[in-house]
C-alpha cells in the first residue's frame, strides 16, 4: 500500500454515516469478520513441484488489527493459506495499536526464533530496525506492503502498485472519455489521505495517464479511506461541480460513502473507477446499475503469496516457474483493470 491506515474503527465507518438516505449503500460495507473464500489462496497443484510437502516452517506473522476490510483480508488470507500447507506452524503475534507496540510484540518472536517472519508493519520506517535485528539474527524477513528503507532490513518485499493504480485509472477513463469524444471532460478524484506517500503515488499515476490523452484532474479531493469520509468528500465534490464527466475514487471501502453521497445528490451524469477491489465493488460493476463501471485492483491477495515465498525461503527454495534457485529479493503486483466483462473472473480475489 500500501497503507490502509484508517483513522476511525471500522465499526464507526459503518454507523457514522449521517444521511438517512445513505444508510443502505453505507451498511453494504465489506466485513471484518468474514473469511477469505477459497481463491483467495493458493490450493494444491500437483503439477508444481513446490506444493509437496517439504521441509517443516515455522513463520511469524504480524500485521495491525483490522480496522478496514483491505486489512481484515490480509489477516485472513495469511492464515488460510499458511493452513492450506502441513508443512508449515503460523505463529501470530498482535500487532498493537501503534509501531511501538507492534515493535514490541515482534521482540518475542524474534526470541521464539521461527524459520521466517511475515511482516506488514504499523509504519516502515519505524519498523525498520526491527528487520536489521531479525535479519541479523538469521531469521528471513518477508516485508508486505510498508516497505523499510534499508534493503538490509528484509530478504523479500512483496507490495502491490501504488503509481500503476492511477496509471490503471487514468488510462480506463482517457480511452473512455476518448471513445465518447469527450474534448474538454471534467475530471473529478476523491484520494485517500495526502500524507501518505501511497496516495501520492496514486495521483501521481492518474495524472500521468491523462495527461497521455491531453486530459487532467478539475477537481481533486482527499478522504480517509473510510466510508464517512468519502461521503463528505463525495458531497463536496459533487457542490462544487455541476457536470462531470468521470471520477476517480481511490479505495472501493471510501468508495462505499462516495456511492452514498451520489445516490443522494441523485446524479448520474458520469461514470465512476474505484480502487482496491473489494467484492461489493465487483459486484456493482457485474451488475451495472450504479455509476460504478470499473475498479483497479490492490488486492489483499498478496498475503497469500507471501506466506507461499515465506515457506520456499525457509525451505530453501525458489519459484518453479523462474530459472533462479531462490525466491526474488522484491515482487510488485501489476494493478490490473477489473470492468463488467471480467468481473466473475475476478470476483473471487474480492475481499
Amino acid at each position: 500500500m500500501t497503507k490502509h491506515i484508517p483513522d476511525a474503527s471500522r465499526r464507526r465507518l459503518l454507523f457514522g454515516g449521517t444521511a438517512l438516505a445513505a444508510g443502505a449503500l453505507l451498511t453494504a460495507c465489506t466485513s471484518n469478520e468474514a473469511e477469505p473464500n477459497a481463491a483467495q489462496t493458493k490450493g494444491a497443484d500437483t503439477a508444481n513441484p513446490n506444493a509437496a510437502a517439504g521441509k517443516a516452517v515455522t513463520i511469524g506473522f504480524s500485521a495491525p488489527a483490522a480496522d478496514h476490510g483491505w486489512i481484515a483480508a490480509i489477516t485472513n488470507n495469511a492464515k488460510a493459506q499458511a493452513g492450506a500447507y502441513s508443512d508449515v506452524t503460523f505463529k501470530q503475534v498482535e500487532a498493537g495499536k501503534d509501531a511501538a507496540a507492534q515493535r514490541a510484540a515482534l521482540e518475542t518472536l524474534i526470541a521464539e526464533k521461527p524459520d521466517v517472519i511475515v511482516l506488514l508493519p504499523h509504519d516502515g520506517k519505524e519498523l525498520n530496525a526491527f528487520g536489521l535485528k531479525a535479519m541479523e539474527a538469521g531469521i528471513p524477513v518477508v516485508n508486505l506492503d510498508r516497505a523499510f528503507p534499508d534493503a538490509l532490513a528484509y530478504r523479500l518485499q512483496i507490495k502491490g502498485d501504488n503509481y500503476g493504480m492511477g496509471v490503471a485509472a487514468g488510462h480506463y477513463i482517457g480511452k473512455a472519455l476518448k471513445a465518447k469524444g469527450v474534448a474538454a471532460p471534467v475530471i473529478g478524484e476523491i484520494a485517500g489521505m495526502d500524507e501518505l506517500e501511497l496516495t501520492q503515488e496514486r495521483s501521481a499515476g492518474f495524472k500521468a495517464a491523462l495527461a497521455t490523452y491531453g486530459f487532467s484532474v478539475t477537481n481533486r479531493r482527499a478522504a480517509r479511506f473510510t466510508a464517512d469520509s468519502g461521503q463528505k468528500e463525495g458531497q463536496n465534490l459533487l457542490q462544487a461541480l455541476p457536470k462531470i464527466d468521470a471520477i476517480w475514487n481511490h479505495d472501493d471501502d471510501q468508495g462505499i460513502g462516495v456511492l452514498a453521497a451520489i445516490s443522494a445528490a441523485n446524479r448520474s451524469e458520469f461514470f465512476m473507477v474505484g480502487g482496491a477491489g473489494s467484492k461489493k465493488a465487483i459486484e456493482d460493476i457485474a451488475a451495472d446499475n450504479t455509476v460504478l463501471k470499473a475498479t483497479v485492483t490492490y488486492s489483499p491477495s498478496m498475503a497469500s503469496s507471501a506466506i507461499s515465498l515465506a515457506r520456499l525461503i525457509g525451505q530453501g527454495k525458489g519459484m518453479s516457474d523462474l530459472v533462479e534457485l531462490q525466491v526474488p529479493k522484491e515482487i510488485i503486483l501489476a494493478s490490473e483493470t477489473i470492468t463488467k466483462e471480467n468481473a466473475s473472473t475476478y470476483l473471487k480475489l474480492g475481499f
